[in-house]
């Protein structure tokens, strides 16, 4: 597969071959920055591990560039952060075991921009093409980081450019930049992520490049789903030991006319009645 960007950097931990690195996989995850995938589509991740019949991949559409450094990180350039961080997200695909992990390496200003983040959405589609997953997580259109919204329109748009008969059977908005326990009862879905915590943990922790510069990314996303099976129901006892919230966006991929806008506004609306009628 060719990428727009000249960096890209597309990986595969067991070093199978191309196409059928990436035509095995059934669980995509389609993340901003490197660790997005770890933290929000971890369910995908952890019902792959260790199977032959079943694969997750990984697509991270921005170069990390960015990123906040201090301690240690401080005195990097730019330049030097993305080859960090870059490494540090094969790390994890090798710990997980993922089918591939593929680094489209686009400066973080473009998904942010409708008008530059074509290339992106090419990109994305050019895989979804190969990869026909099952599954796939992407961000969900209540984040509230820039860079996420702008990926997960990306993906929108990609996703939709599909044939009706290639398109996923599932496709979920996951938690990051906000939690997703407001969420009304008929639009959450859970995700039962209790299994192989310490290897959830080992994953959390490659990301040194984010966690020693002061954002406990890794302690906070642990705190999150702990608490999302906790305060789940208020009735029974935790039905599970982590659960991570998503939510249901087939309808947003198959309805091609449906405008994020209104699917996000029905559900506030609903969210916003619950709350009253509650009162």
């Amino acid at each position: 597969m060719q990428f727009s960007h000249p960096k890209h950097n597309h990986f595969v931990p067991d070093a199978a071959p191309d196409p059928d690195s990436v035509s095995r996989t059934t669980h995509l995850g389609i993340g901003a920055h490197q660790d997005d995938l770890e933290f929000m589509a971890i369910h995908g991740i952890l019902k792959c591990f260790g199977r032959q019949d079943l694969w997750f991949g990984g697509i991270i559409c921005t170069d990390g560039a960015g990123s906040v450094r201090t301690g240690h990180y401080a005195g990097l350039t730019d330049e030097q952060m993305r080859l960090i961080r870059s490494e540090e997200q094969r790390t994890a695909a090798t710990i997980g075991q993922y089918a591939f992990i593929t680094q489209l390496a686009h400066p973080s200003a473009v998904p942010k921009n409708a008008e530059k983040r074509g290339p992106m959405v090419d990109d994305i589609e050019a895989i979804l093409k190969v990869a026909r997953p099952d599954v796939v997580y992407i961000h969900n259109p209540f984040d509230k980081h820039p860079t996420h919204i702008g990926a997960f329109l990306a993906t929108l748009e990609a996703l939709r450019r599909l044939p009706k008969t290639h398109q996923p059977e599932q496709v979920f908005g996951c938690e990051v930049w906000r939690g997703l326990d407001w969420l009304p009862e008929q639009f959450k879905v859970l995700h039962d992520v209790s299994a192989h915590p310490d290897l959830v943990a080992a994953l959390s922790a490659v990301f040194d490049s984010q966690i020693a510069c002061g954002k406990r990314y890794d302690a906070a996303v642990a705190g999150r789903r702990l608490a999302n099976a906790t305060f789940l129901d208020a009735h029974s006892i935790d039905s599970a030991e982590r659960i991570a919230y998503a939510i249901d966006l087939g309808p947003l991929v198959r309805e091609p006319d449906l405008a994020p806008r209104q699917f996000v506004g029905t559900i506030l609306e609903e969210f916003a009645t619950s709350i009253t009628e509650m009162l």
